[in-house]
C-alpha cells in the first residue's frame, strides 16, 4: 500500500479537470479530476488547498491518486 502524502494545490483548472500539487518533498505531481475523492461542489480543488494523496508513476510521470481535500475531510 502506498504511503499517503500531504501537499498544497499549486494550480488547478476546473474547466479542463487537471492541475498540479506541490509536495513537501520531491517534484510536483499531476492531478486529474477523476482522482479526487469527494461529494458535491466541494470536489473542485482550488489553488492553495491542502490535500492528502498517494503518488503513482503514470505513463507521463508522477500522478496523484485518491486525492482528499483536508479542509473538507470528515472527522
Amino acid at each position: 500500500m502506498a504511503k499517503r502524502e500531504v501537499g498544497i494545490v499549486k494550480w488547478y483548472d476546473a474547466g479542463e479537470g487537471y492541475g498540479f500539487i506541490a509536495r513537501k518533498r520531491g517534484e510536483d505531481v499531476y492531478v486529474h479530476y477523476s482522482s479526487v475523492l469527494c461529494d458535491g461542489s466541494d470536489c473542485i480543488l482550488k489553488e492553495g488547498d491542502p490535500v492528502e494523496f498517494t503518488v503513482i508513476e503514470g505513463s507521463s510521470g508522477l500522478q496523484a491518486q485518491e486525492v482528499v481535500s483536508i479542509k473538507y475531510a470528515k472527522k
